[in-house]
């Protein structure tokens, strides 16, 4: 997946951009209080589709 796919995904679902680090950024859903780090790579891989289950949204594409 895409990293902007996937930013994408989690803004439409609510989530917030916390803050860029270095290598990563911080996202934050405010209606669970639950927070995860999506790293800065162009391409997501599938295994990092814990990313949405940390941030309490579905699952992408």
């Amino acid at each position: 997946m895409k990293r902007r796919e996937l930013l994408r995904h989690l803004t439409s679902h609510g989530c917030e951009l916390l803050r860029e680090g270095g290598r990563h950024s911080w996202w934050h859903n405010p209606e669970q209080n639950r927070r995860s780090a999506v790293p800065g790579h162009s391409e997501i891989p599938d295994e990092l589709a814990k990313i949405c289950k940390d941030l309490g949204v579905p699952k992408g594409k």
